[in-house]
């Protein structure tokens, strides 16, 4: 099971001291602030009110898993902001943030009369990220951003899946993480420009595109050098063989990659099929690639003799790298996951305690913390609007006014 931890409200982390401002909505912009606020900063998401951020509409069972998954250590306040009150409330919450981030249309902001030149001159220090499908500007700045249409044109599901078989697009928002991630680096990165350079705040223009596309190793280069599209590949390797997904005989999976000469070597002996190394047709990696049909099949045989338990200890025994495919049914009573705490039990109001993924990445002498559950819609409007100077008696108008 995942291991127990308890929430730390009065826990630091090397962020402390920053605050965020997340005006942003579903997973880009929710797995980049939450980065940053399981490290200390104070992340405060702007969310709609009586709706909230989508991110808590998206249920199993009727719970809101991603919510509670990537808004932990957060605090909700809620601002209208197509009123004047609400922006005015904004404003002044910018002028002592470091960061804020949004993922509108291109263009949104400004239409509110709140675009970075505004922010700017309210906060010169101020970081404005700017999370988009596609960028703020060229021929498809205007075109919905979701990251399925970007998973699509960036290569990405192109290079998906077997070459007999449609492109596959991802499980789960792929560009969305990996542009959070991206976007997390390049917030520190201009947050150290303003306070160790002594330099301006700046906008960082955060397409979902980009990100996805750069991951993806010499798509151009070896589209220039070959004048080809590569086949979809499977688990295979554009680079290396033997590489694949091998199945057992039990029916279950494990991965092998012994993309090495020496492992290559190591392997074929391992199995007894030592005379594979001078076979022509494997000598070398060119050689492995240009028969790699023949060379898993030889692989997947001797892999279908023995259950996956007996795989991974022989080859584990034989210095060979395999490993299980697992599946999360897998991981959920794994003792690796325990031994490194990558999954940890969280108190939960709503279902007494909630597994999540660890904090990362993992810091030795500033490490990061659980200070607090994802919030409720709104949990702390009181307590950031006191801080703003705005009593009981205010708040309570500006919520029948619907400015919160």
């Amino acid at each position: 099971m995942a291991v127990r931890k308890d929430f730390q409200p009065d826990a630091k982390g090397p962020l402390e001291g920053l605050r965020i401002l997340d005006m942003t909505r579903v997973v880009a912009g929710n797995e980049l602030t939450v980065i940053l606020a399981d490290m200390g900063a104070d992340v405060i998401k702007i969310e709609t009110p009586g709706r909230g951020d989508d991110l808590r509409n998206w249920k199993t069972e009727g719970v809101s898993t991603h919510w509670k998954v990537y808004s932990r250590n957060k605090k909700s306040l809620t601002l209208n902001t197509r009123q004047d009150r609400a922006k005015e409330i904004l404003l002044k919450l910018i002028e002592t943030s470091d960061a804020l981030i949004e993922n509108f249309r291109p263009g949104t902001l400004e239409k509110m009369g709140m675009g970075p030149d505004k922010l700017l001159e309210v906060n010169p220090k101020l970081v404005v990220v700017r999370i988009s499908g596609w960028g703020q500007d060229g021929m498809y700045a205007h075109k919905p951003g979701f990251g399925t249409l970007i998973e699509a044109m960036s290569c990405f599901a192109a290079n998906n899946g077997f070459e007999d078989r449609p492109p596959v697009l991802p499980a789960f928002a792929l560009a969305d993480m990996v542009a959070g991630l991206t976007g997390a680096s390049a917030v520190l990165a201009a947050i150290r420009h303003v306070e160790v350079n002594g330099g301006k705040g700046q906008v960082i223009d955060l397409p979902l595109f980009d990100p996805l596309f750069s991951i993806q190793g010499p798509l151009a280069l070896n589209y220039k050098l070959t004048g080809k599209v590569g086949p979809r590949l499977g688990s295979r390797f554009t680079m290396a063989a033997p590489r694949n997904a091998y199945q057992c005989g039990d029916g279950k999976w494990v991965a092998m990659s012994a993309s090495t000469q020496g492992m290559w070597e190591q392997l074929a002996r391992a199995i007894g099929k030592e005379e594979l190394i001078e076979d022509p047709r494997f000598k070398t990696n060119s050689d492995r690639l240009k028969n790699v049909d023949e060379l898993d099949d030889i692989i997947g045989a001797w892999m279908a003799e023995n259950d996956r338990e007996w795989n991974l200890d022989f080859f584990d025994k034989n210095g060979i790298t395999v490993g299980p495919i697992a599946d999360i049914e897998d991981l959920m009573d794994h003792p690796y996951m325990n031994d490194r705490e990558i999954l940890v039990e969280l108190p939960d109001k709503e279902l007494g305690s909630a597994p999540m993924h660890c904090i990362i990445p993992r810091m030795s002498g500033t490490p990061g913390a659980f200070r607090r559950a994802a919030p409720e819609l709104g949990e702390h409007n009181a307590e950031l609007l006191e801080e703003l100077g705005i009593g009981s008696e205010e708040q309570a108008k500006l919520k029948e006014d619907g400015v919160i």
